[in-house]
This record gives C-alpha cells, structure tokens and sequence, in this order.
C-alpha cells in the first residue's frame, strides 16, 4: 500500500511542477502548499517521512547535482563567506534557538533544545537558487548561497549528533566536540576526493557515455555511505557523508571539462531529470507531515496554546538572526571581514536578499522525525522544527521574489562583462580553427587525390563553417535585442531550425507510413535533435 501511495505522491508533485514550470509559478511553494491542503484531508493514507531514507537516498544526489554544476574557481574564490554562512551561522542559529527555547519552556534540557536548534539551522537554497536564477541575482550572490546550501548540512548533522550525545549524557567536552566535528570534515572531504579520483580513472577506462552516467548515478550515495561508516577514532566519530558527497561533486563538475561532449550532456539531462523528481518529492513530504507533527503535539502535555506561541517565536528567532548576522559578516574590518579581505562588501540591497533566504528544507524535518523516543521534549523539538520549515517556505518564499524586484539586485557590469570575455574567447577560437585548417589543408587535403579545385573547394567549405559559427555567436553577443531579431544570421538561424523541424516531421511520417525502420528513423532524429541544439543554443536562446 505504501509504494502506491508513494507513486501517488511522485505522480502528484510531477503533475503540480509541471503546472507551476508552465505558469511560471514557484514549484517549491505550489507542492508544498497543496500537499498540505491534502494531508488535512479525512481518511488520505499517511506517508511518513523515514529519516534513513531521506539523509541516504534523497539528500546524496540533490547535493551532488548541484555539486556538478557549481564551479570549483568560484566556490574557492567565496570560500570565506560560504563558511561564514554555512558553518559559522548554522552554530549561531542553533545556540540562539536553543536559548529562546529554554527561557520559554525550563523544564525542556538545554541539550534538547540544543537538539532543536541544529535541526532547525541549516537552510535549504533550492527554492531561493530558484528564485535567484529566474530574477537574475548576481554570480556571486548565487555562489554563495549554493555553496552555503552544500555545507550548512554537514555543520547542521555534525551539531545533530554532539547535541544528541550530549541528552544521552556521552557528550565529552567542548573539546571533545570540536574534534567530532573536525573529523567529519577532514575525513567526509577526504572520502568524497578520493572517490572522485577513482571514479575519473574508472570512467577514463570506461569511454562510453552510458556506461559512465550510469555509474556516475552511484557516486553520491557511495560517497555518503562510505564516510558515515568510517570511525578511525571510535563510534563517536565518523566522516561526513553531506562533505563527501559534495568534495566528489565539485572535483568531478571540475573534471567534466575534459569528458566527452555526449557525456557532458547525457550527465546534464539525467541530473535535472533526478532533481526535478526528488524536489518535487521532498517539498510533497513537507507537506504530508502535518497528521504526524499535529499527532504528536495533541499527545505532549503542555498547553497547545503555549506550544503555538513557543513554536512562533522560534521561527522568528530562527529568521531574523540571518539579518544581522549576515550584516556582521558582511561589514567586520577588512582583516576579520568573512566576505574578503580585498573585495569591497557587498552593498545593503545584496546584504538584505541574503539575509532573506534563509528557507528551510526536508533535511529540518528528516533531522527531526529522526530524534530518538526517548529525547525529552521530543514531541516540542518535531512540532517546533515543522513550524520553522513550512513558516520559512511559506513567508520567505512567497516575499523574496517582490522583495529582488523592488531592492533591484543585480550587477549591471556582469552581464556586460561575460559577452567581452566570450567574444574575446571566440574570437582566440576562431584564429586556432583557422591556424589548423592550414595545416590540415597542407598535410591532409593535399595527399586526397583529387583536382586541386576541388581541394580548394574543400577548404573554403570547412572556412565557411568556421566564419559563419563565429559570426552567429558574434550576432547574439554584440547586438541589441530589437536588432537580432532581424539579423541576417538570426533569420538564417531561425530558418534552419525550421527546416530541421520540418525533416523531423518527414521522417515521422515516413516511419508511421511504414517505409522507415524504427531504429533507422532513431539514429536520424539524434543527428537532427544535436544539429537543432546547436542552433538553439548559439543563437535561439538570446533571441527569447
């Protein structure tokens, strides 16, 4: 029963995603907000979040997708704020929760409510990457918030686990829980490289495009695994699986420059396939807890009325210590500044939008379901942490698009910037292409035995290709929006995707009348669909 109602779930996330991409409405909020509405709902069946499942088979390959395609030069080059954000703030946050808790509720352990506060600490980027990336916020600003997103978790879990020892009473010290915490990183860092450098000699031996997306798809959870289960020094410490998967995803993103183009791409299309099912799984999830979470308040002892309050205030103190401690990051002396030492800060309107993405995810609820029955307090930690995830989704996520727009973030000299960069680099790419075709034309066209017109005739062709990719880039770059539209090569380009379409539609038809081979007609759509890519993406794209 349950795996139906799973597929359910999976079918119904899908369905709300596809609506919300083709409305251009926030996925994140739509599936959240109606699996909610649902799950209040007489007689639904429950689908209750396993903790296991979600830290080992949902979070791996999220953080390693987006590892892939985060760049390792930027990562490094705002290394300092990322730790600010992801590892310095996970801490604060979680001391500040722990204390609003046990001023408001004494009788609940200051370990418990430590408990609370790693759980509650680390935000989830998806939804504001999402939002970012559609707004145009600036690289950095989205480097950041994406390298955040990939360490915050391994600072939050490590927390998780000190905070936990610490109910049971096997907490050493201060000390003591800073080695924990170095361990997992050095140890989960270590794992998650050398598993990258195995999996590119692997994949070197390989060379075949299927085989190596195919085994790229165990990597995040073989990562994972590997580092939980090592304790050098004990039980008590281990490796951290969130850092292990994220050093393999950033070492392999950076050598995916040096695979095979139908490797890059087959890795691309099956990484946005896996993410666009798992997000639309783990924001459906959120949803579907409120029966579990309502469950175990109606079953605490307090009054519902104090839990409520007590639960508000926790998702105010978990959002508004973002505000100033980012501010502090942001604007410390230059010596001590954790945004850089040579980089100007960042200026307030950036500063705010930061401050604002704090929205938490599936790992806050997987963190919670997963506290041990015997945690005092356990029902209040459970209730707290679904408040702060959904009352962060809800009111982050619904204010951060108006609040991008009227602060108008962005960097207008990026945009600019980029375009100078391509065409300079097409422009190198350009004179290497012509430097080798003549030695191609001296070394190899000369030994065809053919006519010297025809030879000559050759070469002009190849010289032809060149120029006219070049100048199609250079068009899309270089002109204004009104003028592409009626660019020579922007009609050229328009026109043969239209006849690569019409070829498509003719082979189609061949095939249904009977006169072509389904695996025929399949070899000759992948050569129109790669030379319709080309096309799009060189010139179609920038003409939206």
């Amino acid at each position: 029963m349950e795996i139906l109602v799973l597929m359910g779930v999976l079918a119904g996330s899908l369905a709300l995603t596809a609506f919300a991409r083709r409305y251009n409405l926030s996925a994140p909020l739509l599936v959240v907000v109606v699996a909610l509405g649902v799950a209040l709902i007489p007689g639904v069946p429950r689908l209750e979040l396993e903790p296991e499942l979600v830290l080992t088979v949902v979070l791996p390959p999220l953080l390693y997708s987006t590892s892939l395609e985060s760049s390792l030069t930027h990562f490094k080059r705002n290394l300092r704020p990322i730790v600010a954000l992801g590892v310095v703030l996970v801490a604060v946050t979680a001391v500040v929760v722990a204390l609003v808790v046990h001023l408001l509720l004494p009788d609940v352990p200051f370990a418990s409510a430590l408990v609370l506060g790693a759980v509650v600490a680390p935000p989830d980027a998806v939804t504001a990457v999402a939002i970012g990336r559609k707004l145009g916020l600036p690289r950095r600003v989205m480097t950041v918030l994406t390298g955040e997103s990939l360490v915050n978790d391994a600072a939050a879990l490590t927390l998780y686990k000190v905070a936990l020892a610490a109910v049971a009473g096997t907490a050493g010290s201060a000390g003591h829980g800073f080695a924990v915490f170095g361990v997992a990183t050095v140890l989960g860092i270590a794992v998650g490289l050398a598993i990258g450098a195995l999996v590119v000699g692997i994949r070197r031996l390989l060379d075949d495009p299927l085989l190596e997306s195919a085994f790229g798809i165990i990597v995040p959870f073989g990562a994972y695994v590997t580092a939980e289960h090592l304790h050098p020094f004990g039980e008590e410490f281990s490796g951290s699986g969130v850092l292990a998967v994220v050093a393999a995803g950033l070492y392999l993103g950076h050598r995916s420059l040096y695979a095979s183009p139908a490797t890059r791409m087959q890795d691309r299309s099956v990484w946005a396939s896996i993410d666009v099912l798992l997000e639309a799984l783990v924001f459906a999830l959120m949803g579907l807890q409120l029966p579990f979470v309502l469950d175990g308040a109606g079953h605490a002892a307090r009054d519902n009325g104090t839990l409520t309050l007590v639960a508000l205030a926790v998702l105010a103190a978990t959002m508004l210590i973002r505000i100033p401690a980012v501010a502090l990051f942001a604007y410390l002396p230059k010596t001590l500044r954790l945004f850089g030492q040579v980089r100007r800060a960042p200026d307030w309107q950036t500063i705010a939008v930061i401050s604002w993405t704090g929205m938490r995810g599936v790992v806050t609820l997987a963190a919670a379901a997963g506290v041990p029955a015997d945690t005092p307090g356990r029902e209040e930690i459970q209730l707290f942490a679904y408040a702060v995830a959904i009352g962060t989704v809800l009111i982050q996520g619904l204010t951060l698009p108006p609040l991008i727009r009227v602060l108008k973030v962005g960097d207008p000299e990026e945009a600019a910037h980029d375009e100078a960069e391509e065409l300079a680099a097409r422009e190198v790419a350009q004179k290497a292409a012509h430097a080798r075709l003549r030695e191609i034309s001296r070394d190899r066209l000369a030994e065809l035995d053919l006519p010297p017109e025809k030879i000559e005739r050759l070469r002009e062709r190849l010289e032809r290709l060149v120029d006219t990719r070049y100048r199609f880039a250079k068009a899309a770059i270089t002109l204004s929006g009104e003028d592409r539209s009626g660019n020579p090569h922007a009609q050229f380009a328009k026109a043969r995707r239209e006849l690569l379409i019409t070829q498509r539609k003719a082979m189609i038809e061949e095939n249904r009348a009977g006169r072509l081979d389904d695996e025929v007609l399949g070899k000759v759509l992948r050569e129109l669909d790669l030379e319709e890519l080309s096309v799009s993406t060189t010139l179609t794209n920038r003409l939206s």
